[in-house]
């Protein structure tokens, strides 16, 4: 019984060259083609995901440069996707070329799908999740995340892993699969904080102090400051203190310049003044009254 061969495979040079005068044009166009489709897919995508990126910014007045960095998060992602899509038509079309009986040799490797398919279920929950977190927007690539016990600035995401680069620069690599909790911390990275504790009899003189402050600080140049500092709160932090709250929201790289600046103004006030007071999170003694 004869048995046909699944694939023939030019053995000699003369065949080599006789295959290539028919299949080579077939060859290169198709290589072509994929390559044409691949770019046109991330410019011509790229640009109508930017553009309704920006559109909604303004619609929702949202800050434009977070959602073009979510859109550019996307965009690679689906890149990734759209390439591993052109990579398996590709190799399905070059197959063809060699007289390759597809289908025959899928149903060879059958068995060996099976298998890999059970090893690859970790695989496929990592992308189910990973598409989940880029389609709701959890966390771009450039956002301050804890996820997967890793703290840091988020430097890359694909359907698979989210790669974090923490402060020390150490490089995490967490599957998406073994993200349970994500915790964005970009939105708050702006928000100033300050806590100062003051002796109860010192609470009017204390709120107007910083009030001054406060005022005073917002009226300084520049665009450092997205809201002017005020005292959002006062409640008692023990049996003769209370607690003045002050809040204001920055921009993000001044954030914490602007917190120490403030924190100096206001022990620089309460000493001119003689009012007792002292930072919480301090160590140390209070200005002397």
């Amino acid at each position: 019984m004869n048995v046909e061969p699944l694939f023939l495979v030019p053995g000699t040079w003369h065949e080599w060259r006789h295959w290539l005068s028919g299949h080579g044009p077939d060859v290169a166009g198709i290589i072509a083609g994929l390559v044409v489709v691949r770019l046109l897919f991330h410019h011509l995508f790229g640009r109508v995901l930017r553009e309704a990126a920006t559109r909604a910014a303004r619609a929702r007045r949202e800050d434009p440069v977070a959602l073009r960095r979510r859109a550019d998060t996307l965009l690679s992602t689906l890149d990734w996707v759209f390439t591993i899509f052109l990579f398996l038509i590709g190799t399905a079309l070059l197959l063809d070329q060699f007289d390759i009986q597809v289908s025959a040799l899928i149903a060879g490797v059958g068995v060996v799908g099976v298998a890999i398919g059970l090893g690859t279920q970790t695989l496929v929950r990592d992308v189910i999740n990973g598409i989940f977190i880029l389609v709701e927007g959890q966390y771009a690539v450039g956002d301050v995340v804890t996820v997967g016990g890793a703290t840091g600035e988020v430097i890359e995401i694909n359907p698979r892993r989210t790669v974090v680069r923490d402060d020390e620069g150490n490089v995490h690599s967490i599957p998406n699969g073994a993200i349970t909790v994500a915790v964005n911390r970009t939105p708050a990275l702006g928000r100033v904080h300050i806590e100062l504790d003051v002796h109860f009899r010192e609470t009017d003189a204390a709120a107007r102090l910083a009030a001054e402050v406060c005022t005073g600080f917002g009226r300084e140049p520049g665009a450092r400051l997205v809201t002017t500092p005020r005292v959002v709160l006062k409640k008692m932090a023990g049996r003769d203190e209370v607690r003045l709250v002050i809040a204001a929201e920055a921009r993000p790289a001044d954030r914490w310049d602007v917190e120490s600046e403030l924190r100096r103004e206001l022990k620089h006030r309460f000493g001119l003044e003689r009012v007792e007071m002292h930072f919480p999170s301090a160590t140390g003694p209070g200005i002397p009254g």
